[in-house]
């Protein structure tokens, strides 16, 4: 079977073939480990059916990227996994390790490489580099499951499905793709939520005609109003290349009044007017949560991408759950950007049935709406 240009899993003969499955554990980590996702649990369930189907499963995915404070191993992954389907968790990728777990596996087994962002090669889409000269002569079958990666030029993306003779969608990014259509954001009658850390995603979506700000982009919309914010100048240094784009945006976007700082732990709120302050900023206050939620109340359509907050903090998750429950109660039709908002609307048990859509992706889906072309879906379309 094939859908909309891509081969389906269903099209596959998968028995005893070794397939390389792309999957997307990129997870919240609290106290050093990551937590359980709607997209762990759901690519659970492909790798549950390829090891039915007897296929020899190898699994490469990622955590984050080099400097961030969540990059890490993917052993504790390997563990959240094992709750819902048996892996095998592999210290190595591309060395004699691997080869040789990769070589003994056996029908209706499978195994999970350590993080691919752990080589440098990852970053480098060749059509010769260590990764692919590794796996070229091994794999039978390449399937990428995860849509939330797609919009990323990396050589598990982009190149491996190149050199390998048949290559697939997954469960996961077929039932994606199927959602996503259905999705018709225009700009007069949606309501932008933009929030969390990436703000290389959300910038896309600057020139939307209603935005309400949040998270790093709050913040940088009050550098660009010209507020002087303390502690977070220095820490926002690298993010302010965004500035000048968000200058000539300014006059449709809603910046918080006031911000929730953390003091020694605590959470404490001040007026936006009484920055700069020598403490990090990572809410936004009550004053401008309720404004926010008079904003949802009136809108007709919602599209939401990243946290309000520092949710890795409970203190500092307050406007994430006071907005997502005014969404739920709102009559908008409401679609959720993944990641980790996805998390948190299963944590404070939001109906998604209510909401409309939340997606298991965040940057993929914003490109997909911004009208990007997304370099990891063109690598699969049959030719």
């Amino acid at each position: 079977m094939t859908y909309k240009g891509f081969k389906t899993i269903s099209s596959l003969d998968v028995k005893g073939k070794k397939v390389l499955l792309r999957v997307d554990l990129n997870s919240e980590i609290i106290n050093k480990k990551p937590i359980i996702s709607q997209r762990i649990i759901e690519h659970a369930k492909t790798i549950k059916e390829l090891k039915k189907r007897q296929a020899k499963v190898i699994i490469i995915a990622h955590q984050s990227r080099k400097g961030k404070k969540d990059f890490t191993s993917l052993r504790e992954h390997s563990k959240l996994l094992n709750r819902l389907v048996k892996v095998k968790f592999v210290h190595d990728i591309i060395g004699k390790k691997a080869e040789k777990e990769i070589t003994n596996l056996k029908k209706g087994e499978a195994i999970l490489l350590e993080n691919i962002r752990f080589l440098k090669e990852e970053y480098k889409p060749t059509k010769d580099n260590k990764i692919i000269n590794f796996f070229k002569d091994k794999i039978e079958i390449y399937i990428n499951d995860a849509f939330s990666i797609c919009h990323r030029n990396e050589t598990s993306i982009v190149s491996l499905p190149k050199i390998i003779k048949e290559k697939a969608i997954g469960r996961v990014l077929e039932n994606e793709l199927k959602q996503i259509e259905k999705i018709k954001v225009d700009d007069e009658n949606t309501l932008f939520i933009l929030g969390g850390n990436k703000v290389e995603d959300i910038i896309l979506l600057i020139n939307k005609k209603n935005i309400l700000s949040t998270g790093v982009l709050a913040l940088l919309c009050l550098k660009s109003k010209g507020q002087k914010l303390g502690l977070e100048d220095k820490i926002l240094r690298e993010e302010e290349k965004f500035i000048l784009e968000i200058k000539r945006n300014l006059k449709n976007i809603k910046v918080p009044k006031d911000m929730a700082i953390n003091i020694n732990g605590k959470r404490e709120e001040i007026d936006i007017e009484k920055f700069p302050v020598k403490y990090e900023a990572l809410d936004i206050g009550k004053e401008t949560i309720k404004f926010y939620e008079e904003e949802i109340s009136k809108a007709d359509k919602i599209f939401w991408k990243g946290t309000a907050g520092d949710c890795s903090r409970k203190e500092f998750c307050l406007g994430t759950k006071r907005l997502l429950k005014a969404m739920e109660n709102s009559k908008a039709f409401c679609i959720v950007a993944g990641g980790h908002s996805g998390t948190e609307v299963d944590r404070y048990k939001i109906n998604k049935d209510k909401l409309g859509y939340v997606s298991l992706s965040g940057g993929s889906l914003v490109h997909y709406i911004a009208k990007k072309r997304l370099p990891g879906l063109e690598a699969l379309k049959i030719r």
